[in-house]
């Protein structure tokens, strides 16, 4: 399948006057993975339940929380909104098969439990993908924030398959909570249970890129939360990122892979290990996001007071 350029301008009208009635629109299944979520998955859900699309559902992909988590979703009283869960602890991976599996949509949308969605993220992204049958799965950019709302700037999203798969072996410029894709991809592909503690959405579209379209939407739909950095999280992402590059370069015998991907990535490691330690860690999170021009800045203050009123 060859990849397709998709124009910087592709239109960010509202999209309401094309949505007709929910018999005629795909319907979308968005998956929040979630343990121990309580602070924070409230204001997820409320960022899907205020879409300007109407036509989903949403499964909150319980992974043996043993807070409140489950206790406020079933307090939304939203037919819409279900609980998959059976108080194990499987892992992500795990769940997010079990929730491909249990999807009733023809799409299927990803946000994390600490994250939100702008009200027009499902819309627009449903239009897309509606006006180009030719792509697997679609993205977009993102406000990076805090736990206080303070936004840091957002992160970059090249548009075309080309750029964001231009080094495949560094990783790839699509953010896993801004993901729309349609139901079949994900069921084709699907997650490795053994790539569990980290890197799983880099690990499948490393394994998918080559037969698979993707694009990102130039626009801001989702506010993604950063918490407080951890050098050990970035360390344990990097080596798991490693394993599965070089699990993929074994298999196509790319042996300029296996030498080069864990030479960039302990050099990337050991970099953000010295940020963080010498408390540079939110000024390389500045570095890695692009300022937020100021009309950006202010549609994301709006969405999140409304989200906590």
């Amino acid at each position: 399948m060859a990849p397709r350029a998709f124009p910087v301008g592709f239109s960010t009208r509202k999209v309401e006057a094309t949505l007709t009635g929910e018999a005629d629109q795909p319907l979308v299944t968005v998956l929040v993975p979630a343990r121990n979520a309580q602070r924070t998955i409230a204001l997820a859900l409320r960022s899907i339940i205020v879409q300007t699309y109407a036509h989903w559902e949403l499964l909150v992909l319980d992974d043996g929380s043993s807070d409140a988590t489950v206790a406020i979703v079933h307090g939304l009283a939203d037919p819409r909104v279900r609980v998959l869960g059976d108080g194990a602890w499987l892992g992500l991976a795990a769940r997010l098969n079990q929730g491909i599996d249990a999807a009733r949509g023809t799409l299927l949308a990803r946000l994390d439990a600490d994250d939100v969605a702008f009200p027009e993220r499902l819309a627009q992204q449903v239009q897309f993908l509606q006006a180009h049958p030719e792509v697997d799965l679609v993205g977009a950019s993102a406000v990076v924030f805090g736990d206080d709302g303070q936004a840091y700037g957002r992160f970059p999203a090249p548009v075309t398959h080309g750029e964001i798969c231009r080094r495949p072996w560094s990783g790839f410029y699509l953010p896993h909570p801004t993901w729309m894709g349609r139901i079949e991809w994900f069921r084709r592909f699907r997650y490795r249970p053994e790539q569990d503690r980290a890197a799983q959405d880099q690990d499948l579209l490393l394994r998918s890129f080559r037969v698979s379209t993707f694009a990102n939407l130039p626009q801001t739909l989702i506010g993604y939360r950063q918490h407080e950095l951890s050098w050990r999280k970035f360390a344990r992402g990097r080596v798991q990122w490693v394993r599965a590059a070089l699990r993929e370069a074994r298999l196509r015998r790319n042996w300029g892979a296996m030498i080069t991907v864990p030479t960039v990535q302990l050099a990337k490691a050991a970099l953000e290990t010295a940020a963080i330690a010498s408390g540079l860690g939110r000024r390389l999170l500045r570095h890695r996001a692009r300022p937020l021009p100021a009309q950006e800045q202010e549609r994301w203050e709006q969405l999140w007071r409304s989200l906590n009123e």
